[in-house]
């Protein structure tokens, strides 16, 4: 299973950028044998002032025909990091190629594409930067694939 994560806004090169691209070689690699990945960003346009129906409307463009998508949104569902790793392998099993990870813009994600989406996910009551989520998604995919390869990168 391909997977992209469809994010508003162009992160600078900085230490973000490099721990997104660390954690997401590391998740290529650690997949591979699993039927996961690869992993990349997809950076859509921030138009000051468009509102999030117009960012929707480019994020969906940026997402592959027939792929899951998972919402990152403050009012979804809180997941640990076992079950999250259960859900994607539960997609994989059932023969999804895709998988889409949606990070909308500061006014969050438009409400119907919430509604579309397969999975909203929370990383907690608290807001997050969008480059922290960024990094934080990245590194939860590949946590994920160390819990489901019975590697001993994540502790219970």
């Amino acid at each position: 299973m391909r997977l992209r994560i469809v994010a508003v806004g162009r992160l600078k090169d900085g230490p973000e950028r490099r721990l997104i691209s660390e954690y997401l070689d590391r998740f290529g690699k650690t997949g591979r044998s699993l039927g996961l990945g690869p992993a990349e960003i997809v950076e859509v346009e921030d138009r000051k002032g468009v509102g999030s129906a117009a960012e929707a409307r480019l994020l969906r463009r940026a997402v592959p025909e027939g792929a899951v998508l998972l919402a990152l949104d403050e009012r979804g569902t809180e997941m640990s990091s076992p079950e999250f790793a259960k859900r994607l392998a539960g997609w994989r099993d059932d023969g999804r190629r895709d998988l889409a990870v949606l990070i909308g813009g500061a006014d969050g994600l438009d409400r119907a594409l919430r509604s579309e989406a397969d999975l909203v996910l929370s990383f907690g009551k608290m807001v997050w930067p969008h480059m922290l989520a960024r990094v934080m998604v990245a590194e939860q995919l590949y946590r994920a694939a160390t819990i489901l390869s019975g590697s001993p990168y994540h502790r219970t």
